[in-house]
């Protein structure tokens, strides 16, 4: 009975099927990137998983302010404005799992990005951020050191 009618429908309502056909295309290209994109975001849990059992490295990207404001114990502070995969400190941990947090995700993943393509093979981010750490009520260290 469905699929006699709908036929009909489509002939009818061209321009709602052609509008759910770009939104579905525009939702399979989004899944496609983000299962390629080389790294994966992980939640506090893991992260903490990660520090405590791969000797993962924290790096925080966040703007100098911002990591004075709070960070995560533990993390070092590389500003994305001096960010750079072959940075000595990095380059040391190529093959070791480096997880990248900033305030809230976003500069992170542009982070993960830049050290999947300069060859670090175990890259994480931190969904949501510092901010997703301190709602997780997980303790963070005020100051610059």
């Amino acid at each position: 009975m469905f699929f006699e009618r709908l036929p009909g429908f489509i002939a009818q309502h061209y321009v709602l099927v052609a509008l759910f056909a770009v939104v579905v295309v525009m939702l399979l290209q989004s899944e496609w990137g983000r299962l390629n994109q080389g790294f994966r975001m992980v939640g506090p849990a893991e992260l903490v998983r990660l520090i405590n059992r791969e000797n993962a490295l924290l790096v925080d990207v966040s703007s100098p302010a911002e990591f004075a404001q709070a960070h995560i114990v533990g993390a070092r502070h590389l500003a994305l404005a001096q960010f750079d995969p072959e940075n000595k400190e990095l380059a040391k941990v190529r093959d070791l799992p480096v997880i990248v947090v900033c305030r809230n995700g976003s500069a992170a993943r542009g982070a993960c990005a830049r050290l999947v393509k300069a060859g670090f093979s175990k890259v994480q981010g931190l969904e949501g951020g510092v901010n997703a750490w301190i709602a997780a009520e997980m303790p963070v260290v005020k100051g610059r050191a």
